[in-house]
Protein backbone atom coordinates (compact mmCIF):
# COMPACT_ATOMS: atom_id res chain seq x y z
CA UNK A 1 0.00 0.00 0.00
CA UNK A 2 1.14 3.58 -0.80
CA UNK A 3 0.47 6.54 1.54
CA UNK A 4 -0.04 10.05 0.08
CA UNK A 5 0.43 12.90 2.59
CA UNK A 6 -0.67 16.36 1.36
CA UNK A 7 -2.66 19.17 2.96
CA UNK A 8 -4.54 19.87 -0.27
CA UNK A 9 -7.40 17.54 -1.12
CA UNK A 10 -7.22 18.25 -4.88
CA UNK A 11 -3.56 17.18 -5.00
CA UNK A 12 -4.36 13.95 -3.17
CA UNK A 13 -7.34 13.22 -5.43
CA UNK A 14 -5.45 13.55 -8.73
CA UNK A 15 -2.42 11.58 -7.52
CA UNK A 16 -4.58 8.87 -5.96
CA UNK A 17 -6.52 8.37 -9.21
CA UNK A 18 -3.27 8.14 -11.16
CA UNK A 19 -1.82 5.44 -8.89
CA UNK A 20 -5.05 3.47 -8.58
CA UNK A 21 -5.33 3.39 -12.36
CA UNK A 22 -2.12 1.35 -12.38
CA UNK A 23 -3.37 -1.12 -9.76
CA UNK A 24 -1.75 0.35 -6.64
CA UNK A 25 -3.57 0.36 -3.32
CA UNK A 26 -3.56 3.90 -1.91
CA UNK A 27 -4.16 5.49 1.50
CA UNK A 28 -4.18 9.25 2.22
CA UNK A 29 -3.53 11.76 5.01
CA UNK A 30 -4.27 15.53 5.02
CA UNK A 31 -1.52 16.53 7.47
CA UNK A 32 1.90 15.52 8.67
CA UNK A 33 0.53 14.50 12.06
CA UNK A 34 -2.16 12.29 10.53
CA UNK A 35 0.34 10.72 8.16
CA UNK A 36 2.71 10.00 11.03
CA UNK A 37 -0.01 8.23 13.03
CA UNK A 38 -1.01 6.09 10.05
CA UNK A 39 2.57 5.04 9.30
CA UNK A 40 3.08 3.93 12.90
CA UNK A 41 -0.07 1.76 12.79
CA UNK A 42 0.00 0.44 9.19
CA UNK A 43 2.65 -1.09 6.94
CA UNK A 44 3.29 0.95 3.75
CA UNK A 45 5.52 0.11 0.83
CA UNK A 46 6.02 3.79 -0.16
CA UNK A 47 5.20 7.29 1.17
CA UNK A 48 4.64 10.26 -1.21
CA UNK A 49 5.12 13.26 1.04
CA UNK A 50 4.32 16.91 0.34
CA UNK A 51 7.04 19.24 1.60
CA UNK A 52 5.06 22.40 2.34
CA UNK A 53 2.43 21.63 4.99
CA UNK A 54 1.24 23.69 7.97
CA UNK A 55 2.11 22.73 11.59
CA UNK A 56 4.41 19.80 10.58
CA UNK A 57 6.11 19.86 7.17
CA UNK A 58 7.29 16.91 5.15
CA UNK A 59 10.92 17.15 6.32
CA UNK A 60 9.86 16.84 9.97
CA UNK A 61 7.68 13.83 9.19
CA UNK A 62 10.56 12.11 7.37
CA UNK A 63 13.04 12.81 10.17
CA UNK A 64 10.58 11.45 12.74
CA UNK A 65 9.99 8.27 10.75
CA UNK A 66 13.74 7.67 10.36
CA UNK A 67 14.00 7.41 14.13
CA UNK A 68 11.78 4.30 14.43
CA UNK A 69 13.01 0.80 13.57
CA UNK A 70 9.63 -0.07 12.12
CA UNK A 71 9.52 2.89 9.69
CA UNK A 72 13.12 3.83 8.98
CA UNK A 73 13.35 1.62 5.87
CA UNK A 74 10.10 2.80 4.20
CA UNK A 75 11.03 4.70 0.99
CA UNK A 76 9.87 8.37 0.87
CA UNK A 77 9.36 10.47 -2.27
CA UNK A 78 9.12 14.22 -1.60
CA UNK A 79 6.71 16.13 -3.86
CA UNK A 80 6.77 19.94 -4.01
CA UNK A 81 5.75 22.80 -6.30
CA UNK A 82 7.23 25.63 -4.17
CA UNK A 83 10.48 24.40 -2.63
CA UNK A 84 12.31 23.48 -5.83
CA UNK A 85 15.82 24.82 -5.42
CA UNK A 86 18.83 22.68 -4.52
CA UNK A 87 18.83 23.71 -0.88
CA UNK A 88 15.44 22.09 -0.30
CA UNK A 89 16.22 19.09 -2.48
CA UNK A 90 19.38 18.36 -0.46
CA UNK A 91 17.45 18.77 2.79
CA UNK A 92 14.92 16.25 1.50
CA UNK A 93 17.60 13.63 0.95
CA UNK A 94 19.22 14.40 4.32
CA UNK A 95 15.92 13.97 6.17
CA UNK A 96 15.47 10.42 4.81
CA UNK A 97 13.92 10.74 1.36
CA UNK A 98 15.08 8.62 -1.53
CA UNK A 99 13.78 10.96 -4.24
CA UNK A 100 12.62 14.54 -4.65
CA UNK A 101 10.07 15.32 -7.40
CA UNK A 102 9.08 18.87 -8.30
CA UNK A 103 5.78 19.95 -9.80
CA UNK A 104 4.71 19.89 -12.47
CA UNK A 105 5.89 16.29 -12.92
CA UNK A 106 5.69 13.78 -15.72
CA UNK A 107 3.10 11.12 -14.65
CA UNK A 108 4.90 8.33 -16.54
CA UNK A 109 8.21 9.09 -14.83
CA UNK A 110 6.53 9.29 -11.44
CA UNK A 111 4.78 5.96 -12.02
CA UNK A 112 8.06 4.40 -13.09
CA UNK A 113 9.74 5.62 -9.89
CA UNK A 114 6.82 4.50 -7.73
CA UNK A 115 6.82 1.06 -9.31
CA UNK A 116 10.60 0.73 -8.85
CA UNK A 117 10.59 1.84 -5.20
CA UNK A 118 7.62 -0.37 -4.31
CA UNK A 119 9.33 -3.39 -5.89
CA UNK A 120 12.60 -2.63 -4.10
CA UNK A 121 10.77 -2.25 -0.80
CA UNK A 122 9.02 -5.60 -1.24
CA UNK A 123 12.29 -7.30 -2.12
CA UNK A 124 14.01 -5.71 0.85
CA UNK A 125 11.13 -6.77 3.10
CA UNK A 126 11.31 -10.35 1.84
CA UNK A 127 15.07 -10.38 2.36
CA UNK A 128 14.63 -9.08 5.91
CA UNK A 129 11.98 -11.71 6.64
CA UNK A 130 14.32 -14.37 5.32
CA UNK A 131 17.14 -13.05 7.49
CA UNK A 132 14.89 -13.03 10.55
CA UNK A 133 13.83 -16.62 9.82
CA UNK A 134 17.45 -17.68 9.37
CA UNK A 135 18.46 -15.96 12.61
CA UNK A 136 15.60 -17.68 14.41
CA UNK A 137 16.59 -21.04 12.96
CA UNK A 138 20.23 -20.43 13.88
CA UNK A 139 19.18 -19.56 17.44
CA UNK A 140 17.08 -22.73 17.65
CA UNK A 141 19.93 -24.84 16.30
CA UNK A 142 22.37 -23.28 18.73
CA UNK A 143 19.98 -24.02 21.57
CA UNK A 144 19.46 -27.61 20.39
CA UNK A 145 23.20 -28.12 19.95
CA UNK A 146 23.80 -26.72 23.42
CA UNK A 147 21.19 -29.03 24.93
CA UNK A 148 22.58 -31.98 22.96
CA UNK A 149 26.09 -31.16 24.12
CA UNK A 150 24.89 -31.05 27.72
CA UNK A 151 23.14 -34.40 27.31
CA UNK A 152 26.22 -35.97 25.72
CA UNK A 153 28.46 -34.61 28.47
CA UNK A 154 26.03 -35.88 31.11
CA UNK A 155 26.01 -39.31 29.46
CA UNK A 156 29.79 -39.36 29.30
CA UNK A 157 30.10 -38.40 32.98
CA UNK A 158 27.67 -41.20 33.81
CA UNK A 159 29.63 -43.74 31.76
CA UNK A 160 32.87 -42.64 33.41
CA UNK A 161 31.33 -43.21 36.84
CA UNK A 162 30.17 -46.74 36.04
CA UNK A 163 32.33 -49.67 37.26
CA UNK A 164 32.14 -51.06 33.71
CA UNK A 165 33.85 -50.72 30.38
CA UNK A 166 31.51 -48.36 28.51
CA UNK A 167 31.35 -46.74 25.09
CA UNK A 168 28.98 -44.90 22.73
CA UNK A 169 28.76 -44.97 18.94
CA UNK A 170 26.86 -43.06 16.27
CA UNK A 171 24.00 -44.51 14.25
CA UNK A 172 26.47 -46.16 11.81
CA UNK A 173 28.27 -47.98 14.61
CA UNK A 174 31.35 -45.73 14.63
CA UNK A 175 32.66 -45.42 18.20
CA UNK A 176 32.58 -41.81 19.42
CA UNK A 177 33.37 -42.09 23.14
CA UNK A 178 34.96 -44.63 25.50
CA UNK A 179 35.48 -44.34 29.25
CA UNK A 180 38.89 -44.73 30.90
CA UNK A 181 38.30 -48.39 31.80
CA UNK A 182 38.23 -49.16 28.05
CA UNK A 183 41.97 -48.46 27.83
CA UNK A 184 42.70 -51.26 30.31
CA UNK A 185 41.68 -53.66 27.54
CA UNK A 186 42.30 -51.79 24.27
CA UNK A 187 44.90 -49.28 23.07
CA UNK A 188 42.64 -47.50 20.58
CA UNK A 189 39.03 -46.34 20.57
CA UNK A 190 38.22 -48.01 17.25
CA UNK A 191 39.36 -51.51 18.20
CA UNK A 192 37.41 -53.82 20.53
CA UNK A 193 39.26 -55.74 23.27
CA UNK A 194 40.91 -58.97 22.17
CA UNK A 195 38.75 -62.06 22.73
CA UNK A 196 40.06 -65.45 23.78
CA UNK A 197 41.50 -67.30 20.80
CA UNK A 198 39.46 -64.88 18.62
CA UNK A 199 36.43 -67.06 19.37
CA UNK A 200 34.06 -64.12 18.79
CA UNK A 201 34.51 -61.17 16.46
CA UNK A 202 32.65 -58.52 18.43
CA UNK A 203 32.66 -55.87 15.69
CA UNK A 204 31.35 -58.35 13.12
CA UNK A 205 28.60 -59.63 15.44
CA UNK A 206 27.52 -56.07 16.22
CA UNK A 207 27.49 -54.81 12.63
CA UNK A 208 25.26 -57.72 11.69
CA UNK A 209 22.52 -56.41 13.98
CA UNK A 210 22.93 -52.67 13.25
CA UNK A 211 20.55 -52.82 10.23
CA UNK A 212 18.06 -54.75 12.41
CA UNK A 213 18.23 -52.07 15.18
CA UNK A 214 18.31 -54.78 17.83
CA UNK A 215 20.13 -55.30 21.14
CA UNK A 216 23.31 -57.36 21.22
CA UNK A 217 24.15 -59.48 24.26
CA UNK A 218 27.20 -61.75 24.34
CA UNK A 219 29.34 -63.49 26.93
CA UNK A 220 32.95 -62.96 25.87
CA UNK A 221 36.37 -63.57 27.34
CA UNK A 222 38.57 -60.51 26.86
CA UNK A 223 42.22 -59.92 27.73
CA UNK A 224 43.43 -57.14 30.00
CA UNK A 225 46.42 -55.37 28.43
CA UNK A 226 48.76 -55.81 31.40
CA UNK A 227 47.79 -59.42 32.02
CA UNK A 228 47.88 -62.71 30.18
CA UNK A 229 44.56 -63.74 31.70
CA UNK A 230 41.25 -63.60 29.87
CA UNK A 231 38.21 -62.61 31.94
CA UNK A 232 34.57 -63.28 31.25
CA UNK A 233 32.51 -60.17 30.47
CA UNK A 234 28.88 -59.70 29.52
CA UNK A 235 28.71 -57.39 26.50
CA UNK A 236 25.50 -55.44 26.00
CA UNK A 237 24.96 -52.96 23.14
CA UNK A 238 21.59 -51.19 22.90
CA UNK A 239 20.26 -48.67 20.36
CA UNK A 240 18.95 -45.25 21.43
CA UNK A 241 15.99 -44.10 19.33
CA UNK A 242 14.89 -40.57 18.44
CA UNK A 243 11.81 -40.16 16.23
CA UNK A 244 11.87 -43.92 15.56
CA UNK A 245 15.42 -43.70 14.18
CA UNK A 246 18.61 -44.92 15.83
CA UNK A 247 20.60 -41.86 16.90
CA UNK A 248 23.19 -43.58 19.05
CA UNK A 249 24.39 -46.92 20.44
CA UNK A 250 25.48 -47.46 24.04
CA UNK A 251 27.60 -50.46 25.00
CA UNK A 252 28.98 -51.90 28.24
CA UNK A 253 31.27 -54.77 29.24
CA UNK A 254 30.32 -56.10 32.69
CA UNK A 255 32.91 -58.24 34.51
CA UNK A 256 31.26 -61.60 35.28
CA UNK A 257 34.47 -63.56 35.93
CA UNK A 258 33.60 -64.20 39.59
CA UNK A 259 30.14 -65.41 38.67
CA UNK A 260 31.51 -67.74 35.99
CA UNK A 261 34.04 -69.18 38.43
CA UNK A 262 31.31 -69.81 40.98
CA UNK A 263 29.21 -71.49 38.30
CA UNK A 264 32.20 -73.58 37.27
CA UNK A 265 32.80 -74.75 40.84
CA UNK A 266 29.11 -75.49 41.26
CA UNK A 267 29.06 -77.51 38.04
CA UNK A 268 32.14 -79.41 39.14
CA UNK A 269 30.51 -80.14 42.48
CA UNK A 270 27.33 -81.36 40.78
CA UNK A 271 29.30 -83.54 38.40
CA UNK A 272 31.36 -85.15 41.17
CA UNK A 273 28.37 -85.53 43.48
CA UNK A 274 26.22 -87.06 40.76
CA UNK A 275 28.85 -89.62 39.83
CA UNK A 276 29.50 -90.46 43.48
CA UNK A 277 25.78 -90.92 44.18
CA UNK A 278 25.21 -93.08 41.12
CA UNK A 279 27.23 -96.05 42.45
CA UNK A 280 25.55 -96.48 45.86
CA UNK A 281 22.17 -95.77 44.32
CA UNK A 282 22.67 -98.62 41.86
CA UNK A 283 23.51 -100.92 44.77
CA UNK A 284 20.44 -99.80 46.74
CA UNK A 285 18.26 -100.40 43.70
CA UNK A 286 19.71 -103.91 43.28
CA UNK A 287 19.18 -104.78 46.97
CA UNK A 288 15.56 -103.60 46.81
CA UNK A 289 15.00 -105.80 43.75
CA UNK A 290 16.52 -108.79 45.59
CA UNK A 291 14.38 -108.05 48.65
CA UNK A 292 11.30 -107.83 46.48
CA UNK A 293 12.01 -111.23 44.92
CA UNK A 294 12.72 -112.88 48.28
CA UNK A 295 9.45 -111.53 49.68
CA UNK A 296 7.47 -112.33 46.57
CA UNK A 297 5.31 -114.88 48.36
CA UNK A 298 5.16 -112.94 51.61
CA UNK A 299 1.64 -112.61 52.92
CA UNK A 300 2.01 -109.05 54.30
CA UNK A 301 0.59 -106.52 51.88
CA UNK A 302 2.07 -103.77 54.05
CA UNK A 303 5.60 -105.02 53.41
CA UNK A 304 4.92 -105.19 49.68
CA UNK A 305 3.65 -101.59 49.80
CA UNK A 306 6.84 -100.44 51.52
CA UNK A 307 8.96 -102.10 48.85
CA UNK A 308 6.93 -100.48 46.03
CA UNK A 309 7.33 -97.05 47.65
CA UNK A 310 11.06 -97.63 48.04
CA UNK A 311 11.20 -98.55 44.32
CA UNK A 312 9.34 -95.34 43.47
CA UNK A 313 11.60 -93.08 45.56
CA UNK A 314 14.75 -94.74 44.22
CA UNK A 315 13.42 -94.13 40.70
CA UNK A 316 12.87 -90.43 41.46
CA UNK A 317 16.35 -90.14 42.93
CA UNK A 318 17.79 -91.87 39.88
CA UNK A 319 16.01 -89.40 37.57
CA UNK A 320 17.34 -86.46 39.60
CA UNK A 321 20.91 -87.77 39.45
CA UNK A 322 20.53 -88.41 35.71
CA UNK A 323 19.39 -84.80 35.23
CA UNK A 324 22.37 -83.50 37.20
CA UNK A 325 24.70 -85.64 35.10
CA UNK A 326 23.06 -84.25 31.95
CA UNK A 327 23.68 -80.69 33.21
CA UNK A 328 27.30 -81.58 33.81
CA UNK A 329 27.62 -83.06 30.31
CA UNK A 330 26.02 -80.00 28.76
CA UNK A 331 28.38 -77.63 30.58
CA UNK A 332 31.39 -79.64 29.52
CA UNK A 333 30.20 -80.07 25.94
CA UNK A 334 29.90 -83.84 26.40
CA UNK A 335 26.18 -84.28 25.72
CA UNK A 336 26.23 -86.65 22.73
CA UNK A 337 23.38 -87.51 20.41
CA UNK A 338 22.72 -90.84 18.72
CA UNK A 339 20.79 -89.70 15.67
CA UNK A 340 18.80 -92.31 13.78
CA UNK A 341 15.49 -92.31 11.91
CA UNK A 342 12.48 -92.84 14.20
CA UNK A 343 8.70 -92.52 13.92
CA UNK A 344 7.36 -89.38 15.63
CA UNK A 345 3.91 -91.00 15.89
CA UNK A 346 5.22 -93.95 17.89
CA UNK A 347 7.40 -91.71 20.07
CA UNK A 348 4.43 -89.50 21.07
CA UNK A 349 2.29 -92.58 21.75
CA UNK A 350 5.07 -94.11 23.88
CA UNK A 351 5.44 -90.93 25.95
CA UNK A 352 1.68 -90.72 26.53
CA UNK A 353 1.57 -94.37 27.60
CA UNK A 354 4.43 -93.78 30.06
CA UNK A 355 2.66 -90.79 31.60
CA UNK A 356 -0.63 -92.69 31.85
CA UNK A 357 1.13 -95.46 33.77
CA UNK A 358 2.63 -93.07 36.32
CA UNK A 359 -0.17 -90.50 36.65
CA UNK A 360 -3.88 -90.96 37.22
CA UNK A 361 -7.03 -88.88 36.90
CA UNK A 362 -6.25 -86.58 34.00
CA UNK A 363 -7.95 -85.96 30.68
CA UNK A 364 -5.86 -86.13 27.51
CA UNK A 365 -6.51 -84.88 23.97
CA UNK A 366 -4.16 -85.80 21.13
CA UNK A 367 -4.25 -83.74 17.91
CA UNK A 368 -2.50 -84.38 14.59
CA UNK A 369 -0.75 -87.64 15.49
CA UNK A 370 -2.71 -89.90 13.15
CA UNK A 371 -0.03 -90.79 10.60
CA UNK A 372 3.61 -91.97 10.82
CA UNK A 373 6.36 -89.38 10.35
CA UNK A 374 10.04 -90.34 10.09
CA UNK A 375 12.42 -87.97 11.93
CA UNK A 376 16.19 -88.08 11.95
CA UNK A 377 17.31 -87.51 15.55
CA UNK A 378 18.06 -89.00 18.95
CA UNK A 379 14.79 -90.73 19.85
CA UNK A 380 15.66 -91.22 23.52
CA UNK A 381 16.59 -87.57 24.01
CA UNK A 382 13.48 -86.27 22.23
CA UNK A 383 11.41 -88.63 24.37
CA UNK A 384 13.13 -87.14 27.43
CA UNK A 385 12.02 -83.65 26.33
CA UNK A 386 8.41 -84.63 25.73
CA UNK A 387 8.18 -86.58 29.02
CA UNK A 388 9.48 -83.48 30.80
CA UNK A 389 6.84 -81.29 29.13
CA UNK A 390 4.06 -83.74 30.06
CA UNK A 391 5.11 -84.21 33.69
CA UNK A 392 5.47 -80.45 34.15
CA UNK A 393 2.02 -79.91 32.65
CA UNK A 394 0.47 -82.28 35.19
CA UNK A 395 2.61 -80.97 38.03
CA UNK A 396 1.51 -77.36 37.53
CA UNK A 397 -2.16 -78.20 36.89
CA UNK A 398 -3.26 -79.57 40.28
CA UNK A 399 -6.82 -78.23 40.04
CA UNK A 400 -7.69 -79.07 36.43
CA UNK A 401 -5.63 -81.88 34.95
CA UNK A 402 -6.43 -81.51 31.26
CA UNK A 403 -3.68 -81.92 28.66
CA UNK A 404 -3.62 -81.48 24.91
CA UNK A 405 -0.72 -82.84 22.86
CA UNK A 406 -0.59 -81.61 19.27
CA UNK A 407 1.71 -82.48 16.38
CA UNK A 408 2.27 -80.22 13.36
CA UNK A 409 4.68 -79.83 10.47
CA UNK A 410 5.81 -76.52 8.99
CA UNK A 411 8.80 -75.55 6.83
CA UNK A 412 10.17 -79.12 7.00
CA UNK A 413 10.05 -79.03 10.83
CA UNK A 414 8.23 -81.20 13.35
CA UNK A 415 6.41 -79.09 15.95
CA UNK A 416 5.11 -80.71 19.14
CA UNK A 417 3.04 -78.73 21.65
CA UNK A 418 1.83 -79.62 25.15
CA UNK A 419 -1.02 -77.47 26.47
CA UNK A 420 -2.24 -77.51 30.08
CA UNK A 421 -4.88 -75.58 32.02
CA UNK A 422 -2.73 -74.86 35.06
CA UNK A 423 -1.41 -71.82 36.93
CA UNK A 424 0.35 -70.22 33.95
CA UNK A 425 3.52 -68.13 33.83
CA UNK A 426 3.77 -64.29 34.00
CA UNK A 427 5.00 -62.69 30.77
CA UNK A 428 8.11 -61.17 32.37
CA UNK A 429 9.23 -64.61 33.62
CA UNK A 430 8.88 -66.50 30.34
CA UNK A 431 12.20 -65.36 28.86
CA UNK A 432 14.12 -67.10 31.69
CA UNK A 433 12.00 -70.24 31.98
CA UNK A 434 14.52 -72.36 30.01
CA UNK A 435 17.52 -71.07 32.01
CA UNK A 436 19.54 -73.35 34.28
CA UNK A 437 18.21 -73.62 37.86
CA UNK A 438 15.58 -70.95 37.16
CA UNK A 439 12.28 -71.23 39.00
CA UNK A 440 9.34 -68.83 38.96
CA UNK A 441 9.10 -67.29 42.43
CA UNK A 442 5.33 -67.58 42.58
CA UNK A 443 5.48 -71.39 42.23
CA UNK A 444 8.89 -72.30 43.67
CA UNK A 445 7.59 -72.70 47.23
CA UNK A 446 4.48 -74.65 46.26
CA UNK A 447 6.03 -77.01 43.70
CA UNK A 448 9.24 -78.96 44.21
CA UNK A 449 12.09 -79.12 41.71
CA UNK A 450 15.57 -77.83 40.85
CA UNK A 451 14.69 -75.97 37.69
CA UNK A 452 16.91 -78.01 35.38
CA UNK A 453 14.41 -80.08 33.38
CA UNK A 454 13.49 -77.33 30.93
CA UNK A 455 17.14 -76.26 30.67
CA UNK A 456 18.16 -79.80 29.66
CA UNK A 457 15.22 -79.98 27.23
CA UNK A 458 16.25 -76.69 25.60
CA UNK A 459 19.85 -77.88 25.19
CA UNK A 460 18.73 -81.19 23.66
CA UNK A 461 16.53 -79.39 21.14
CA UNK A 462 19.30 -76.88 20.42
CA UNK A 463 21.64 -79.78 19.57
CA UNK A 464 18.97 -80.91 17.08
CA UNK A 465 19.10 -77.41 15.48
CA UNK A 466 15.60 -76.77 16.77
CA UNK A 467 13.80 -74.26 18.97
CA UNK A 468 11.80 -74.28 22.21
CA UNK A 469 9.26 -71.82 23.53
CA UNK A 470 6.22 -71.17 25.69
CA UNK A 471 2.92 -69.30 25.36
CA UNK A 472 1.31 -68.59 28.68
CA UNK A 473 -0.51 -66.17 30.96
CA UNK A 474 -1.35 -66.42 34.68
CA UNK A 475 -4.38 -68.59 35.51
CA UNK A 476 -4.85 -69.51 31.82
CA UNK A 477 -2.43 -72.40 31.55
CA UNK A 478 0.73 -72.80 29.48
CA UNK A 479 1.63 -74.26 26.10
CA UNK A 480 5.21 -75.49 25.80
CA UNK A 481 6.46 -76.43 22.37
CA UNK A 482 9.56 -77.56 20.52
CA UNK A 483 10.42 -77.83 16.86
CA UNK A 484 13.16 -79.87 15.18
CA UNK A 485 14.06 -80.39 11.51
CA UNK A 486 12.48 -83.49 10.03
CA UNK A 487 15.69 -84.36 8.17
Amino acid sequence: MILIVDDKQENIYSLKKLLESKGFSVDTALSGEEGLKKVLNTDYALIILDVQMPSMDGFEVAETLSGFNKTKDIPIIFLSAVNTNNEFINKGYESGGIDYVVKPFDPEILLLKVNTFVRLYKQTKELQDTQHALRAEIDIRKKVQSELKERVEELQYTLEALPLIAFTANEKGEIEFVNQKWFNYSLTTDQFPQTFDNEINIAEAWHQIIPKKQNLELEVRIKELNSAKYKYHLLRIVPIFENKKVSKWIGTFTDIEDRKQIEKKKDEFLSITSHELKTPLTSVKAYIQLLSRSLKNHESEQVKGYIEKAHLQVGKLNELISDLLDVSKIENGELKLNKQPFDAKKLIESCIETIQQTHNNFTLEVVGNESPLLINGDENRIEQVLINYLTNALKYSPESQFLRVSRETADNNLIVKVKDSGIGIPADKQKDIFSKFYRVEESSLKFQGLGIGLYISAEIIKKHNGNVGVNSSPANGSEFYFSIPIN
